[in-house]
């Protein structure tokens, strides 16, 4: 008989290692997009890599077959049936091996080999990932009580965003008081951040530096008022021109800059979150503000270039 030499085993072609890679981009745009979006993405990632591997390793389950073994034939009658060593006896069925030991063995290993991956993995992509997701609310910020906010009159309203991070979290918003609409005090809260590349927009009219006053809050922080009178706002960086509501009239600037959300609290004017703004049209009171969540500078948030920038984790 001839001696046979097994053949290296070659995986076949496979679809479970598309599958895999669609599922690894479904988890990154999730992580972007929601969770929901991220946890389909990694189901589908991991039950293809399950599957890719079992292809990857049938070869090494399946038997190898051997040609039959050849023999000359012998001459003369063949023996008695009780002549030579008794046969084997015949297996029970308990003694059977119903789980092959390969079997055994692989799963074993895809189990640990997962178990391994997951414990080396997740805690770095949680460090690399939560910190975009978790503790994205502002925080409130009481810039004061509204008898410092004169009807009408714009004012340069200087705080500390978030006071356990120092000054680096300072913050300049124009605030003008509206007056009372159906009953409830109306404000237009703009943020100094120019909507081209963040730049600090100046007012371009007279500051009163003469007649700032410092407030103490009920947080126990300084919040500084200055008088102002502008005709519009500018960033002195690149050009940027705003009108008095915030609308890009001149510049780079891609949209109107963004405003504060706000209430009013036992008398005081409370900052919230900021949000970008497409267009105002109208004044005052009576503006109608086409708003969207918060974008970066530079960020288009209507119109086809809108399309070209990823989405913001939510806040």
């Amino acid at each position: 008989m001839e001696p046979s030499h097994d053949q290296p085993h070659v995986p076949g072609p496979s679809l479970w290692p598309i599958g895999f890679a669609l599922g690894i981009a479904c988890v990154l745009v999730g992580l972007i997009v929601s969770w929901p979006a991220a946890a389909v993405g990694a189901v589908i990632a991991v039950a293809c890599a399950y599957f890719w591997i079992r292809d990857a390793a049938r070869g090494y389950r399946t038997p190898v077959v051997h040609e039959p073994e050849s023999r000359a034939v012998a001459a003369g009658a063949a023996p008695p049936a009780s002549a030579g060593e008794p046969a084997l006896p015949v297996m029970e069925d308990e003694e059977i091996e119903r789980f092959p030991r390969n079997v055994f063995l692989e799963g074993a290993t895809l189990g640990l080999g997962g178990l391994i991956g997951g414990l080396v993995t997740v805690p770095a992509v949680g460090f690399m990932v939560a910190p975009a997701f978790v503790r994205q609310h502002a925080k409130s910020v009481d810039v004061g009580p509204l008898t410092d906010f004169p009807e009408g009159q714009y004012v340069i309203a200087t705080f500390l965003r978030d006071p356990s991070q120092g000054e680096v979290s300072r913050r300049t918003a124009y605030v003008r008081n509206n007056g009372v609409v159906t009953g409830r005090p109306s404000f237009t809260i703009i943020s100094n951040r120019c909507a081209h590349l963040g730049c600090p927009v100046q007012p371009n009219g007279p500051v009163f530096d003469a007649k700032k006053n410092v407030v103490q809050t009920t947080q126990g922080e300084q919040v500084t008022i200055i008088p102002m009178q502008p005709a519009g706002f500018g960033c002195p960086c690149h050009g940027g021109q705003y009108d008095t509501e915030g609308n890009r009239i001149a510049g780079p600037p891609v949209r109107s800059l963004d405003r504060y959300d706000y209430e009013i609290k036992n008398g005081h004017l409370v900052l919230l979150g900021t949000y970008s703004v497409a267009h105002v049209d109208g004044t005052g009171s009576g503006a109608k503000i086409r708003r969207y969540g918060l974008a970066g500078p530079g960020e288009h948030i209507t119109g086809p270039e809108a399309w070209f920038y990823p989405l913001q984790p939510p806040h």
